[in-house]
């Protein structure tokens, strides 16, 4: 398969880097593209199957759920990969004044509710059973959004929310979360 190639193809970049590969870790989290059991919350990792190549190359691997919790040290980092800021527009009551402020509403929400699917059912549906995994009490030091939309950092109620954005539609610019400092690093990868 085209997923399983690309997994191949991943695999053996990165081990043509030995030193990243022995002091790195890997996780892999779930998109709402990638198989599975639809758009229902939480989601399993990805098929043995599929990410095989990279298992038996990388030793450092963690094929995650979706969300993925991190502890590092004495911080809790929370992985969610969803498209929400268009899932918030689309069912929002009241719109923000500037679309600036789209990702500061989505940060608020996210923590005043405490839980990564604020959303009604149909337009976000949960495996009751594992509800408790979108739960954001208490609230961690940070969570990251991997979502479509444009890259942000916003920081409220000690919890730092950002979204790395799209790396090749912002040409090829990331993210670095330097825990000691508790801060975001903007960085990119000049062409």
């Amino acid at each position: 398969s085209k997923m399983k190639a690309g997994f191949k193809a991943l695999a053996d970049m990165l081990s043509s880097f030995p030193s990243l590969c022995s002091d790195s870790y890997f996780l892999f989290v779930p998109g709402p593209q990638d198989p599975g059991p639809g758009p229902v919350l939480p989601r399993p990792p990805l098929p043995a199957s599929i990410v095989e190549p990279v298992t038996k190359k990388l030793a450092r691997v963690r094929m995650c759920s979706n969300p993925a919790r991190v502890q590092y040290c004495s911080q809790e980092m929370v992985l969610f990969r969803e498209n929400l800021i268009n899932k918030m527009c689309r069912h929002c009551i009241k719109f923000p004044l500037r679309s600036e402020e789209l990702h500061v509403h989505l940060a608020k929400t996210l923590l005043s509710q405490g839980h990564l699917a604020p959303l009604p059912l149909h337009a976000m549906p949960v495996y009751w059973s594992h509800d408790h995994a979108l739960r954001l009490y208490p609230i961690p030091d940070v969570v990251v959004v991997a979502d479509k939309y444009d890259a942000f950092s916003v920081s409220a109620t000690d919890c730092l929310i950002f979204n790395p954005g799209s790396f090749p539609k912002s040409n090829f610019s990331f993210k670095v979360y330097l825990p000691a400092q508790k801060k975001i690093e903007n960085c990119e990868i000049s062409t």
